[in-house]
């Protein structure tokens, strides 16, 4: 007995016919001596039904329970008047089984499969092959497949050719820690497992390979969130020859083909945001454009305002004071405020000042607010002016470091767009563009806003002269608040890396030890090129609304960085340790 057809296959053309099916018992029932099996495969249900009168198969199918895996077979009939199933392909029908082979048994499973929302995401993980088979995971990782294939697709077509780069490199200095591997022929000495393929595509662009891209594992050692794994999928991909336009368009044409053939989405336009415009609208370098809200800048109108709150990020050069207008913020309860007033907090502000707009007509009259009473008159009128306040509206202030600020009231112009529900569209992509090349660490240094790979758009004097005022040619693409993915116009002349390293207080003989064969390629001929990299799982999460990264990856992490599913990491045998030159100093270890 063999399977004949798939389970959503079993339509009503079938009906009459004799069929066999192959699958897990999804759930079972028992209806007063008839047994229903609702039968799952990697394609859908059907139900199949056991009568006493077959009575060596009822009496097998009496022993069966869910997770089973099953080869059933039987004569396929029109459902009776009443039991159909609008929710089913295979609603209309059913199977009346005369066979019967239990192909499998399974032990009592952890959690049933379609009522798992109760369930701990340890025990999903433990039992990640369970967790897989529920319909959702099946339509997370089976989109993805679809995605990579489209991209692919795309790809060929545009003559790029994938190529595979080294998992066993050296560190790099990518900010991130490396995990790293122990060699055995080089006692003492350490493979890292790559952060991105970045030296070696780049090296690519130098060996004549024009378009290169492949799916690249990388790897981090660092704090996990929910959209963040030690290892991880991106969509590699760089150019020789190409300026940021071309890459941006041709990135915009893919993404956009990725989402009308996968999920029937018309992205439409991806306009560009100059980095310090998304900074200063939205405080935040990956805005989300389906909320209407927007900060603005309100610091010249404080500048002789007695109160001390908004007096002093006034007259600092390094702080702001900026407004987020909220239209309705009437419906805004004063709990909900207390607690907004919590959530800044998380990121560093000291407090949240308001004012409720209740008549804009009257003035400082028509407002309710507990700092009106030390802001003057004339500032107010300057403020309702300036903002354009409307009756029932809510202003929220952040008033502080810039970074204070910005963080803050990005994170809450997205919380009350949630709240108030007010997204405008489902989709809303963009590029956002001119990056600064460098920014200052905690120890006041110069640091890469991207990486030390990244062309800035101005002569090696004019860096060198304001390395803070540099732009650059590198590029995001951002939907619906997520970054996408990023990249830029590479430096590929010898003398713009060296000054750039020089910035970064990476001497000649640090630079050859860490990453010197791209030095090496950039002084043997390598052309101008540029690149991107897709966060491939956080895209795949994003399409499917997925609230944690590890819904659209086989086999994640947890956000400890272990596997639930292997138990790993684990300890190593001795004999290997020994063979690998390791012993533990400081750990109490017995191996």
């Amino acid at each position: 007995m063999k399977r004949t057809h798939k389970c959503n296959q079993v339509t009503e053309d079938l009906i009459g016919q004799e069929i066999s099916v192959t699958g897990w018992i999804h759930r079972r029932r028992d209806h007063g001596g008839v047994i229903f099996f609702d039968l799952r495969d990697e394609d859908g249900l059907v139900q199949v039904v056991y009568n006493p009168e077959s009575e060596n198969t009822f009496s097998l199918a009496e022993t069966c329970r869910n997770e089973y895996v099953i080869l059933s077979k039987g004569l396929v009939r029109e459902r009776p008047e009443g039991t159909e199933n609008s929710n089913l392909v295979t609603g209309k029908v059913e199977i009346v089984a005369s066979e019967l082979e239990v192909l499998n048994t399974s032990l009592p499973i952890p959690f049933q499969l379609d009522e798992y929302t109760s369930v701990g995401e340890e025990t999903r993980l433990k039992y990640r092959f369970l967790d897989l088979r529920r319909p959702e995971m099946q339509q997370n990782l089976r989109l993805r497949s679809k995605v990579s294939s489209v991209f692919r697709s795309f790809l060929d077509k545009q003559d790029f050719v994938e190529i595979e780069t080294p998992l066993l490199t050296k560190a790099t200095p990518e900010g991130a820690r490396d995990y790293l591997v122990p060699s055995r022929t080089f006692p003492g000495q350490f493979f890292a497992l790559p952060q991105s393929p970045q030296l070696f595509k780049q090296t690519l662009m130098a060996s004549g390979f024009e378009k290169y891209f492949q799916f690249a594992k990388c790897f981090r050692d660092e704090d996990l969130r929910a959209d963040r794994q030690p290892e991880f999928t991106q969509l590699d991909i760089e150019l020789s020859f190409a300026d940021s336009e071309e890459v941006i368009t041709l990135i915009t044409e893919m993404i956009k083909q990725v989402f009308k053939e996968t999920l029937s989405v018309d992205l439409g336009d991806f306009p560009k945001i100059p980095y310090q415009e998304a900074i200063s609208k939205y405080g935040i370098d990956k805005p989300d454009l389906r909320n209407p809200l927007e900060l603005i800048e309100v610091k010249d109108l404080f500048l002789d305002c007695d109160f001390k709150v908004f007096n002093e990020p006034a007259n600092d050069s390094n702080s702001r004071i900026a407004a987020l207008r909220v239209p309705n913020g009437k419906l805004l309860t004063r709990k909900q405020i207390d607690d907004y007033t919590d959530f800044v907090g998380n990121y560093g502000a000291k407090g949240l000042a308001y004012i409720r707009v209740e008549d804009p007509s009257k003035g400082k009259d028509g407002l309710q607010s507990p700092i009106i009473k030390f802001i003057e008159d004339s500032i107010i009128d300057s403020l309702l002016k300036v903002l354009d306040v409307k009756e029932g509206d809510i202003i929220f202030f952040g008033a502080g470091k810039n970074n204070v600020v910005n963080d803050s009231l990005a994170a809450l112009r997205d919380l009350v767009a949630k709240d108030l529900d007010l997204l405008t569209c489902e989709w809303a992509p963009c590029w956002v563009v001119d990056f600064p090349m460098f920014e200052k660490n905690k120890s006041g240094e110069l640091t890469p806003l991207h990486h030390p790979f990244t062309a800035p758009s101005c002569s090696i004097e004019e860096l060198k002269k304001d390395p803070l005022s540099a732009l650059t040619e590198a590029y995001d693409v951002v939907l619906n608040g997520t970054e996408l993915g990023g990249g830029s116009v590479r430096i590929h002349d010898k003398e713009m890396q060296k000054a750039v390293l020089e910035l970064l207080n990476i001497e000649d003989q640090e630079a050859e030890e860490k990453f010197g064969f791209l030095i090496s390629a950039l002084q043997h001929g390598c052309p101008p090129h540029a690149g991107l990299a897709i966060g491939f799982d956080r895209m795949i999460m994003l399409m499917t609304d997925s609230e944690s990264i590890r819904d659209v990856i086989a086999f994640p992490k947890t956000q400890t960085a272990s596997c639930l599913l292997t138990d790993a990491p684990g300890e190593a045998a001795k004999d290997q340790l020994e063979e690998l030159h390791i012993r533990f100093h400081g750990i109490d270890k017995e191996v």
